[in-house]
């Protein structure tokens, strides 16, 4: 058995760094066995692991599009090159103008 509090914090750290990488090892392997499994199952009752589960199941190995920025909603009289969506924090120029007295619907892009 391993006397972890004998250990030094770098000895800890590289350790831990190690066990990671041998999980990380493993669900690869078992992702490896449990496709080849999947394909040899739908093989044996005469199917592709494709039409099982539609070829999208083969294509997802990228990263997702990320969505597309939120429309502008809000422009500044001032300057109308500033925008604001009205999602997030408001912007430093709609605070100055709700200062000013300035409604929301005011700045509002029809």
């Amino acid at each position: 058995m391993i006397d972890y509090e004998k250990m030094s914090r770098k000895e800890l750290m590289e350790m831990r760094a190690q066990i990671d990488r041998a999980i990380a090892a493993v669900a690869e392997r078992e992702k490896r066995e449990a496709l080849r499994a999947a394909e040899e199952a739908a093989r044996e009752r005469g199917f592709t692991l494709e039409e099982l589960v539609g070829s999208a199941a083969g294509s997802r190995r990228g990263r997702p599009t990320p969505p597309a920025p939120a429309s502008a909603r809000y422009r500044n009289p001032q300057n109308p090159s500033q925008t604001w969506s009205g999602r997030g924090r408001r912007p430093a120029w709609i605070k100055e103008a709700e200062k000013q007295g300035r409604s929301l619907d005011e700045m509002r892009i029809a």
